[in-house]
């Protein structure tokens, strides 16, 4: 347990309480000391109050911290593709087949469990320090936070937007040229598995660029603004490219007129959704230093766009 007093300054009088806290404890995220509040943790004369109540000035605000542990994620000595390391932040190349974290159908055998393994202290974080996710069959690159402030910090980045995630992704179709999707997402109303574009949805940008195109496919580049789930997934099957192999959101197997068998047979086994999470770009946490990534294309994509140029070449 760990017991934390703090006096807010005359300067904070009129703020809401909780975020006069946050500025005291900038370690801290303001929706965790909110749930410091509302649980009863923190207290001002051995009395509870509300996070949206008003400083009145010099409050001696007492706060008893208990270690929030995963007990319900156990750790698991599962592989993992370390791409970078150190003190504050981990670096993982994920790959296809993987949850990213325990849930319903999968409490074991995912990122987080390999995680817990790997540094038993991210016990002690929200979600084993994950800070964002990706789809079950989506490769590539995460960032894992090993401390409460590079927590805060990265949530920070994922919030305005200034973290760069760069994807790569074969789809159906021959693009003209690139574009941006800027449509709101939410939960499908027909199918809640489904996320969809709808207008009540929240705000959802997607940029994508050609790299190669193919007679029936193109391969291209994504990058993300926003960070709704299944986002690429849902923008490109909304304006008609979806992802080779992604069941969920473009249907059937497409085969070419006239396809060779050995499309037929590649587009056949391709067994997850076309896209890898390929650059990551962020400040570090702590130095602020901006740093990038790289994780290779996967042998699954690269086969498969061999097999195209082939196709066409024929």
């Amino acid at each position: 347990m760990q017991k934390l007093n703090i006096i807010i300054p005359n300067r904070l009088i009129g703020q809401r309480i909780d975020s006069a806290m946050a500025q005291m404890l900038p370690d801290y995220s303001r929706s965790k000391i909110s749930g410091w509040v509302r649980s009863g943790a923190a207290l001002i004369g051995n009395k509870t109050f509300k996070p949206k109540e008003k400083v009145l000035g010099a409050e001696v605000v007492k706060i008893s911290i208990k270690a929030e542990k995963s007990t319900a994620w156990l750790a698991e000595n599962i592989a993992l593709d370390v791409v970078f390391s150190d003190e504050d932040i981990i670096i993982i190349n994920k790959p296809a087949g993987l949850v990213t974290h325990p849930g319903a159908g999968n409490w074991t055998g995912t990122l987080a469990n390999a995680l817990l393994n790997f540094d038993t202290n991210l016990a002690n974080l929200d979600r084993a320090g994950i800070v964002h996710r990706l789809d079950k069959n989506t490769s590539g690159l995460l960032v894992i936070a090993r401390s409460e402030l590079a927590q805060k910090k990265l949530v920070e980045q994922l919030q305005t937007h200034s973290i760069t995630r760069e994807y790569s992704a074969i789809v159906y179709g021959h693009m003209i040229s690139g574009g941006t999707v800027d449509l709101p997402i939410g939960r499908d109303q027909k199918d809640r598995i489904k996320q969809a574009v709808i207008d009540s949805g929240k705000p959802a940008t997607t940029h994508y660029r050609v790299i190669q195109r193919f007679a029936n496919h193109t391969y291209i580049k994504v990058i993300l603004e926003t960070g709704r789930t299944h986002q690429i997934r849902v923008h490109l099957s909304h304006i008609r490219y979806p992802l080779v192999a992604d069941g969920l959101y473009g249907g059937k197997i497409r085969f070419p007129k006239k396809a060779a068998d050995e499309l037929k047979q590649a587009l056949k086994s391709f067994n997850r959704q076309a896209l890898h999470a390929k650059k990551l770009t962020l400040k570090h946490p702590i130095s602020g230093v901006e740093m990038s990534w790289k994780a290779p294309l996967p042998q699954d994509m690269a086969d498969l766009l061999q097999v195209l140029a082939e196709f066409d070449a024929a």
